[in-house]
């Protein structure tokens, strides 16, 4: 194995590394590692490989297995890429003709205009190799040259132990992200709702309408007479047992993963301000009675969604794609049934993404987005008012 070349692979891992991309994917000896960019739209997938090719039938059955993964990514990704970059390190090219299996792109079939990009850098080619990498990623690739009294299978380890370590930790900084809080408010308002339940029930029922507006419940005639507080009180009741253990099992599982992820009191604001705006669709285009918790959780899906725009990769790789599916099922539901209230689960859904812009991520600190998110919340609260009123 040549130790120029074990370097070079581990200065061009660390590279990607400090531009922002992140590993995804180690095989056991370290040699085949894939990147995921959080910010390079082009070229947002790399995987570098560090093995002594011989023959071009090893290239190319390498390439096709490579191929088939990129295809399985790309499949489960929403943002349009052009490229997915395969780069091989090896001390010298194949023995046979090989230039030919990477002289073209391979298409990517489930994305228009995607490709399959492959590089062979060899002891032969490795400044041309880097300029026709910048030329793709979009940025200077300059790597440290090696000194000549330096042993580079020691600086390789030295290096790889470095990048290894980092990705640990970076690992353990994305676990802890869905850790931050303690479920306390989804408690309190489960407890809340149920008890409120329990009340109208022995008041009358939960689903007497004289009950519901003696509670509190969505009715437009007494919000134009000026009982403002009407806004918030109906997320706390709901109408009938059916509607009450729907939202409160959403609730249970929803707002447990926003709780752990944003903390208490921001979850708390998230929750009231997701309800204020779901309030106030259904004030807006329904004058019927209406009551429950489902627009405030629907600004649970609002605060995961707001989650996604900060930690694209993660969200994607966890909740994501359940958490788009399950809010398009929710509003088609409600578009198909009668009865159903979608104008309080959309608003729901704004309120909740807007009061997560305005209160941020824990430890993130982003005062001019918050601002804005800010100024954008109260001028559509506004905006509403005024129309509604």
């Amino acid at each position: 194995m040549n130790g120029k070349m074990e370097l070079l692979f581990w200065q061009l891992v660390y590279f990607f590394i400090k531009q922002r991309y992140r590993i995804i994917q180690l095989s056991n000896h370290s040699h085949e590692i894939w990147l995921e960019s959080l910010e390079n739209k082009h070229v947002p997938i790399v995987r570098v490989v560090r093995y002594d090719i011989d023959w071009s039938q090893w290239l190319k059955r390498d390439m096709e297995y490579a191929w088939r993964i990129a295809e399985q990514i790309q499949k489960r990704r929403i943002r349009r890429f052009r490229e997915i970059v395969n780069i091989y390190v090896s001390t010298y090219p194949p023995v046979d003709d090989w230039e030919f299996l990477i002289e073209k792109p391979l298409p990517l079939s489930q994305k228009r205009n995607a490709v399959f990009r492959t590089f062979l850098i060899h002891s032969g080619n490795v400044n041309m190799s880097l300029q026709q990498l910048t030329e793709i990623v979009q940025t200077p690739i300059v790597l440290p040259t090696a000194v000549n009294d330096i042993d580079p299978f020691f600086e390789a380890e030295r290096l790889k132990q470095d990048i290894l370590r980092e990705a640990r930790e970076q690992h353990e900084r994305e676990r802890r992200l869905f850790e931050y809080g303690k479920p306390v408010f989804t408690y309190i308002f489960i407890a809340l709702q149920v008890l409120v339940f329990l009340l109208m029930e022995w008041s009358g029922g939960s689903t007497n309408p004289a009950v519901l507006i003696q509670y509190g419940a969505k009715f437009n005639p007494l919000i134009q007479e000026g009982e403002w507080w009407r806004f918030f009180t109906p997320i706390f009741l709901h109408i009938g047992f059916l509607h009450l253990l729907m939202n409160t099992f959403a609730l249970y599982y929803l707002g447990m993963t926003v709780e752990r992820l944003y903390g208490s009191w921001r979850f708390f604001f998230i929750y009231l301000i997701a309800g204020f705006f779901g309030t106030l669709g259904s004030f807006l285009f329904t004058t019927s009675l209406s009551a429950g918790a489902s627009g405030a959780i629907f600004g649970l899906f609002g605060a995961l969604l707001y989650f996604g725009t900060v930690y694209r990769h993660l969200f994607f790789q966890t909740i994501g794609t359940n958490i788009i599916g399950l809010i398009i099922i929710n509003l088609l539901f409600g578009i198909m049934v009668p009865g159903i209230d979608n104008a309080g689960h959309i608003g729901g859904l704004i309120g909740g993404f807007l009061a997560s812009g305005i209160v941020h991520l824990p430890n993130h600190l982003d005062w001019k987005r918050q601002v804005r998110t800010l100024l954008v919340t109260v001028s559509a609260a506004a905006l509403g008012l005024y129309i509604g009123f």
